[in-house]
């Protein structure tokens, strides 16, 4: 039986040798960087193994559904309802800094795989935006997460309110990897990260999760017993985390030719601590994929911030993701909270950083960039009881 498959090749390790020659001359003995390239094939199980056989070849794994961090209604939260900034910065883009710093993120290209982008928003004005549909749907954003993210990236003030971190930045690669109804696939997913990585990405950001039980549900819709579902499911996934590890290496590998890129991903609003204290879900995939910065949400209250009920636990760092005001779809501003929320927020500080380290005498590369981010995190503004697992090394820091 054939099934769909992603292929992770590493193209340095091509080889010149012809079919009849014998020697050649192989590329890799040239040290180059790693050049990830994304194929799609239907493949049986002979065709799988043979694949894998492949030099080139640094991960197979079957596509499976993909589906974005939805955002938690305010009667979830367990926090008041949200108050719409009258004028300023919004309460995030205070939180982590970014209204005192010195720095815009002026230079940096962002990425953000997602839902699309209202690219007529006022908040965008000024950003030169480029937009891939990964999906078939065409580009744009009827449902309106991605516009949202990109509003806490980098959006320009709306109606006097300061939504943006990294308001300096002027260039935008926009891959819309989940269709208008928020679902997609993982293939999309890795053909937009090669995308972005190839268009000169400094920073990918990506509010989206591995939709686990969506596959394991349409397996069973296909008259798969229940055990035989959720097995094959659990072997993607695996085989969708190796996959995810082998890229982020192959981009990790370019850091010292191109600066690299450092990609940050929501942690997962599955946790429900309001319910129990001890409903605790793990950061989920792609957050817990090696080399990805994966971010919680935070919340204010009475004793200082505090980790949002819904926030998966053992994120790296953490961001305001309760009450974000951000752009709304076709015009205005809303509210939203979750995980998505926060992650746009460590990508925008993110940039800042990065400009600030392209200004001073350390290596320009993604490594440095991520260092100065985990190392600035801030824990004099968390709540006194607020779980290490919960908020990782801290609230992310502007420079």
């Amino acid at each position: 039986m054939e099934h769909t498959y992603t292929i992770l090749r590493d193209m340095s390790r091509a080889t010149s040798r012809e079919p009849f020659g014998g020697g050649g001359f192989e590329l890799e003995g040239m040290e180059m960087p790693g050049e990830p390239r994304i194929d799609v094939l239907p493949l049986d199980k002979g065709d799988v193994r043979d694949v894998a056989r492949d030099p080139e070849v640094r991960a197979v794994a079957p596509v499976m559904p993909t589906t974005l961090i939805g955002p938690v209604s305010d009667g979830d939260t367990g926090m008041p309802a949200a108050t719409p900034a009258a004028a300023g910065p919004t309460w995030g883009v205070t939180a982590v800094g970014a209204d005192t710093s010195t720095r815009t993120g002026a230079g940096v290209t962002v990425s953000i795989l997602d839902t699309g982008i209202d690219a007529t928003h006022p908040a965008f004005q000024g950003v030169t935006i480029t937009e891939r549909d990964f999906t078939g749907s065409g580009n744009g954003d009827k449902q309106g997460h991605g516009t949202h993210v990109a509003g806490t990236v980098f959006g320009r003030d709306v109606n006097g309110v300061r939504i943006g971190v990294a308001p300096g930045v002027t260039t935008a690669l926009i891959g819309k990897v989940l269709g208008d109804d928020g679902s997609g696939s993982s293939d999309m997913l890795f053909q937009g990260i090669q995308w972005a990585d190839q268009n000169g990405a400094k920073i990918i950001s990506m509010s989206l999760g591995f939709d686990f039980p969506g596959l394991v549900k349409r397996l069973v819709d296909q008259g798969w017993p229940v055990e035989l579902a959720t097995s094959a499911a659990l072997e993607a996934y695996r085989a969708n985390l190796r996959m995810f590890d082998a890229l982020m290496q192959l981009l990790q590998s370019r850091a010292a030719f191109s600066g690299g890129t450092l990609v940050v991903a929501a942690a997962g609003n599955e946790s429900e601590r309001g319910v129990d204290p001890d409903f605790e879900i793990g950061v989920s995939l792609p957050a817990a994929a090696e080399g990805v910065v994966s971010v919680g949400a935070l919340a204010e209250s009475a004793a200082g911030l505090s980790v949002a009920p819904f926030s998966n636990t053992f994120p790296q760092i953490s961001a305001p993701g309760v009450a974000i005001e951000s752009a709304r779809a076709g015009g205005g501003l809303r509210s939203l909270n979750g995980t998505s929320m926060a992650t746009p927020h460590v990508a925008g500080v993110a940039a800042l950083w990065w400009e600030e380290v392209t200004a001073s005498p350390l290596p320009a590369v993604a490594t440095t960039v991520l260092s100065r981010l985990l190392a600035n995190a801030d824990v004099t503004a968390l709540a006194a009881n607020v779980d290490v697992a919960d908020r990782g090394v801290g609230l992310s820091k502007a420079p």
